[in-house]
């Protein structure tokens, strides 16, 4: 009659379940992130915008993902709320927001519920590593891997929906709005938080730049941008990169088939987010996160001359980028946690998550501005830039003696 059996048992099983629930409903609720950047051809016909208008678009999702993380955090409402409840607002906030641009009538409106998106998922992306955090102990690499990995197939399911067919872009906007409330509500079959709970922490500009003052963490944040500078920008416009390849652009089904080998590419991810956790609990953090941005930028760098060569070549080759582009996500915030003052943990990562961001919002311009004007070549040149500046910081920060910190 005592309660020590019926608790025992539970806790042996019920991390892995918590961390089940936790990324299928990320992998649900991040549809809507790229749910408009592969419409934008049928948005640019209808509404006449030129490639920098197309890019905005996509931007505005990464700007209201800022804007909301941080807000979340300054107000307090991160730590007010149980994180679960707080994924499943944000997941039907992003639903409602994503489906009213059906009757958005310009470029202006598009833009500006794209923003509110990006904003509502900052309820979900951040509250979500938090809650698998507070589940594991040890391991928790490959725990974040994992939850990460989620967030790279829900970032690929468009490309998926897309593939099935001729879509008409409202259909598409209104399946990733489904699998977003989706998300959602299945949060809420988990049922609290984990054994390990954070402290309370409020967001405070002054507390994170005093705890990134060290030259630890200046070195993280460094390659965490130039890994963000490279990520999502390569999520953004690989499905467009392939299209324009020789054997997809010559076929009349080659737009879906682009498409499908798109999904591939990014989805290839969720592997490399586990294999990337692996390597980090054994091996460490730096050493993870430094072979995924050697792996990615060799392959961005080689794209960029081997790209007319045969197609399944060019196929293996971002497949395989897709695998170590994200291999490295949840290393450079553990790395944060391990290094900055943990009396303000929670401020240093909002400062690096608002750094990672904006970072990103330079290159998913700049691609397909890139590609028009110049080539394909020379976008991807440019996004091999950020993992060489990731690089040069983590072989530095190896370097640098622990004390630092």
């Amino acid at each position: 009659m005592t309660p020590t059996p019926p608790l025992t048992q539970p806790r042996r099983i019920r991390p892995l379940v918590a961390l089940a629930l936790i990324a299928l409903a990320t992998l649900l609720s991040m549809s809507v992130w790229f749910s408009a950047s592969f419409v934008v051809p049928q948005l640019r016909d209808m509404w006449d915008l030129n490639s920098g208008e197309s890019s905005v678009l996509t931007i505005a999702v990464q700007l209201g993902f800022v804007v909301g993380a941080l807000t979340l955090a300054a107000t307090g409402l991160a730590d007010a709320l149980a994180g679960r409840h707080l994924m499943c607002l944000g997941a039907l906030a992003a639903a409602v927001i994503n489906l009213i641009l059906l009757w958005a009538p310009g470029f202006t409106t598009a833009v500006l519920l794209r923003a509110l998106t990006g904003a509502c998922l900052a309820a979900v992306y951040p509250p979500a590593l938090k809650e698998v955090s507070s589940w594991f102990r040890t391991g928790r690499g490959t725990a974040l891997g994992i939850m990460i990995g989620a967030l790279t197939l829900g970032s690929a399911i468009p490309q998926l929906v897309k593939a099935t067919g001729s879509l008409e872009w409202r259909v598409v906007i209104i399946a990733t709005s489904l699998l977003t409330a989706a998300g959602g509500l299945t949060i809420l079959l988990l049922r609290s938080t984990g054994p390990y709970p954070f402290p309370k922490s409020v967001f405070n500009l002054r507390a994170a730049l005093r705890a990134s003052r060290n030259r630890r963490i200046v070195l993280v944040n460094i390659g965490y941008a130039g890994h963000m500078w490279e990520l999502y920008a390569m999520w953004a416009w690989i499905g467009t990169f392939l299209a324009s390849l020789r054997g997809f652009a010559d076929r009349p089904d080659g737009s879906r088939l682009a498409a499908l080998s798109a999904f591939v590419c990014i989805g290839v991810g969720a592997l490399g987010c586990l294999i990337g956790g692996r390597i980090s609990d054994r091996f460490g953090r730096a050493q993870s996160a430094l072979i995924s941005l050697v792996c990615s930028g060799s392959a961005a760098a080689a794209l960029a001359f081997v790209h007319t060569l045969p197609l399944p070549l060019v196929l293996a080759l971002s497949a395989f980028w897709g695998f170590w582009v994200i291999a490295d996500s949840a290393q450079f915030s553990a790395m944060v946690t391990e290094n900055a003052d943990q009396r303000y943990i929670g401020s240093a990562v909002s400062l690096q998550l608002g750094v990672g961001y904006v970072t990103t919002a330079v290159t998913i311009y700049l691609v397909p501005v890139l590609a028009d004007a110049c080539s394909w070549t020379a976008a991807l040149l440019v996004l091999a830039l950020g993992p060489l500046a990731g690089i040069t910081a983590l072989v530095a920060y190896l370097r640098s003696p622990t004390d630092e910190a």
